[in-house]
């Protein structure tokens, strides 16, 4: 009885301890919409550290880092090679369930925050960040400098749906933040789950998450999810379109 005793009254403790700071997110807007002349936005998440009583005196400094990952997907990476004058498909490596979008930021370097160790238990930066890949017979993470790990994030950073930014996140006073979530022309569809990480020292405090959804309206989302929930219409609505451009193209280009 004793020690289930003292058992409750440590974890107690600890989870009063664990609460000392918690964080209170919000984003600006929790539903994009994506129309046929959508060119990008950025949406604005801000936030704030509440302390406690149980939050140590000497605690005034916070460093927090933000992780958004996107619909995750499997994809491939291909190495090119030129062989007679042409270029061809060599290898490749399958990357599996992977976020379509991913982004880190934080309020200063990401080596400063923080040791390697926790780092990588945290998966604070890009070099971290676990892409599980079909490697022959097995499905692994690599090392950062992998060739196919490498050029895969190359691509996708190039395209504006990976990124990293040691400077994103601004705190406005000791506790209040906010940071930019940057989104392309080409922003990926789903919903989109929004990490963001408190530390202290070196030392990991705690999370909380949020997320917002990103949706297509007009005239494509009515072809796409007539296309899901109803092939058959969409076949028919297809040739029907096919047959119609045909007879146009005939009277524009007919003789006289």
């Amino acid at each position: 009885m004793t020690r289930a005793l003292l058992a409750i009254v440590l974890v107690l403790l600890l989870g009063g301890a664990a609460r000392a700071e918690r964080l209170i997110v919000s984003v600006s807007n929790h539903r994009v919409t994506v129309t046929p002349n959508y060119s990008g936005e950025e949406l604005v998440l801000f936030g704030s550290v509440e302390r406690d009583a149980t939050t140590p005196a000497d605690r005034t400094a916070y460093d927090l880092v933000v992780t958004v990952r996107g619909p995750r997907a499997d994809m491939v990476t291909r190495r090119k090679e030129r062989t007679f004058g042409i270029w061809i498909n060599t290898d490749y490596r399958q990357f599996l369930q992977v976020p379509s979008y991913l982004a880190l930021f934080a309020n200063r370097p990401f080596d400063a925050i923080t040791s390697p160790e926790i780092a990588r238990r945290q998966q604070i930066g890009l070099n971290n960040v676990l892409l599980t890949q079909r490697v022959g017979g097995d499905y692994a993470d690599v090392v950062p400098n992998d060739a196919f790990r490498s050029a895969f994030i190359r691509l996708r950073t190039q395209r504006g749906l990976y990124r990293e930014d040691s400077s994103a996140v601004t705190f406005l006073t000791p506790t209040l933040f906010r940071t930019g979530i940057p989104l392309p022309a080409e922003v990926p569809i789903g919903t989109y789950e929004i990490e963001i990480k408190l530390f202290a020292n070196g030392a990991f405090i705690g999370k909380t998450e949020t997320a917002f959804e990103i949706v297509k309206v007009g005239f494509e989302q009515f072809v796409a999810t007539t296309a899901r929930h109803n092939g058959f219409l969409y076949g028919l609505a297809t040739v029907a379109m096919a047959l119609m451009t045909g007879w146009m193209a005939s009277i524009v280009f007919r003789k006289d």
